[in-house]
């Protein structure tokens, strides 16, 4: 993968593909290889788009800063637009899941000319990473020397999900303290970029999806039956409706 330097830190990413591009940004603890390779979304978009796809800031092949500041939302959306200005990518279609999914509505409220359309996949109104209590027990699930003496059910997940991918731990805490943004109702209501969302019913990581689409213009919403926060990412009614929903765009 080649490599960018984005305020100081190295950012790989891969560029396959040829066609109008899209910028795909991974969840928390995951990769681009991961997020968008595995489950062959870079194979299954490709014969028509150029496809973007970066290891965000702490994760994958790039930097781990150990300082929860370097994860601020602002400065993971900065990466996304260094990189297409580095590619030379005037505008393109954004996708983003979970944690990559709130990078991509950052970018939707701050930098909506950059971007002819966006789809967030894994997110809702409110998700378990935005609750203190909760963030805090993922912290100290992310950095117990003792797996197996994690109590909570979600934090337990999100420790067995970063150790699957063989993740600097400490840099993944980091991240995790950094706090969520909350966007108001003005702002969203102010969106104007076509936007679809795609969340799975059986998802217990993230809730009020439906209310998220109803406060975004136009927003269209999109469930998948029996799906929950890991398994949705490869669904091909997933790809099916994000291949519509770019060609309508």
């Amino acid at each position: 993968m080649p490599t960018f330097v984005s305020a100081g830190i190295p950012i790989n990413y891969l560029d396959q593909g040829a066609g109008y591009p899209v910028v795909l940004v991974h969840g928390f603890a995951s990769s681009a290889n991961n997020n968008w390779v595995e489950p062959g979304w870079v194979r299954f978009l490709s014969p028509r788009h150029r496809v973007i796809a970066l290891d965000q800031r702490g994760h994958g092949s790039s930097g781990k800063p150990h300082d929860s500041e370097a994860y601020d939302p602002n400065n993971l959306a900065a990466d996304i637009v260094g990189l297409m200005d580095h590619l030379e990518i005037e505008k393109t279609f954004l996708m983003g899941y979970s944690m990559g999914a709130t990078v991509s509505l950052v970018l939707a409220i701050s930098h909506p000319s950059r971007f002819r359309a966006a789809v967030l996949g894994g997110i809702g109104g409110d998700t378990a990473t935005q609750n203190l209590k909760s963030r805090d027990a993922i912290i100290q699930a992310l950095l117990t020397e003792d797996p197996e003496s994690i109590g909570d059910p979600v934090a337990k997940t999100f420790r067995a999900f970063a150790d699957s991918n063989r993740n600097d731990l400490k840099a993944l805490a980091a991240c995790m303290g950094r706090e969520r943004p909350r966007h108001d109702a003005q702002s969203l209501a102010r969106i104007a970029l076509p936007m679809m969302l795609v969340v799975g019913t059986r998802d217990a990581l993230v809730a009020n999806a439906d209310q998220l689409a109803a406060s975004i213009p136009g927003a269209e919403l999109v469930t998948l039956e029996g799906r929950d926060h890991l398994n949705a990412v490869g669904d091909k009614r997933y790809k099916e409706s994000v291949a519509r929903f770019f060609a309508a765009h």
